[in-house]
């Protein structure tokens, strides 16, 4: 992965949530797939190595969108080096304005204008102190893509009974739930992540379904990263061992 010219780095709890979303039967037999504020286009790879390895072939279409040109350039450029690079495409704009008839989008495949799936790595950062740093503010703080703005755009862009997929800080996991509710996307299942079993959790990935019939009984689980001896637990190695070159 190059990420050179990308504000946001790769980071663990990214690469983290990248894995556990190739885990998710709904996800890997998607057919088109939406990745909002791609960055430097990791989870939108790890999907499609994910899919490809569970499903031996490859009939997706995955779009990447990403509001920062350096990090969209950077996006594309990964794509076009892996093996999936005719099923990857890159969209340089902000999510709101975003429209498959007016994006140009190099791919031969006949494309939806909703997606079954969703998911999102997005800025979390609110009210914060920004940088000096414009890309940087643009990859981390929610000014560009506020929450409220992104679950109008997944509920605009997600067909019905699909499912949208986020990470998000752990202190602020009920204010997503609590929006996406309102739009009638409901969550089915959330996972708390810790980097150490007595520390506090710091990131939470969450499982919505945009649905009329909400379910009541959420899955809920914890992740643990690190054991005692500060080594990566048991369930981190065989999580991201598919992807981590040294685990």
């Amino acid at each position: 992965m190059h990420q050179e010219h990308t504000a946001m780095k790769v980071c663990t709890d990214a690469c983290l949530f990248g894995a556990w979303l190739t885990q998710d039967s709904n996800l890997i037999n998607a057919k088109n797939i939406l990745d909002i504020g791609t960055g430097t286009g990791l989870l939108s790879l790890m999907i499609a190595q994910g899919i490809f390895t569970n499903n031996l072939s490859f009939d997706a279409n995955i779009i990447a969108v990403e509001i920062e040109a350096n990090a969209a350039r950077e996006a594309k450029s990964n794509f076009n080096a892996s093996p999936w690079k005719a099923f990857l495409n890159v969209a340089q704009c902000a999510i709101q304005n975003f429209d498959i008839s007016n994006n140009a989008i190099n791919t031969q495949q006949i494309l939806e204008p909703q997606f079954n799936c969703i998911i999102s790595n997005p800025p979390f950062f609110e009210g914060d102190l920004q940088s000096a740093n414009a890309h940087k503010n643009l990859a981390l703080h929610s000014t560009a893509l506020p929450w409220q703005d992104l679950i109008n755009e997944v509920d605009r862009l997600l067909k019905k009974n699909g499912h949208y997929f986020v990470l998000i800080p752990a202190l602020r996991a009920y204010t997503m739930q609590k929006i996406a509710a309102e739009k009638g996307i409901h969550l089915v299942e959330e996972v708390v992540v810790f980097n150490a079993l007595k520390q506090k959790p710091f990131r939470v990935f969450q499982k919505f379904e945009k649905t009329d019939n909400p379910t009541h009984q959420i899955k809920r689980s914890n992740f643990i990263i690190k054991d005692a001896e500060n080594n990566y637990t048991p369930a981190f190695v065989n999580l991201l061992k598919p992807f981590y070159l040294h685990l």
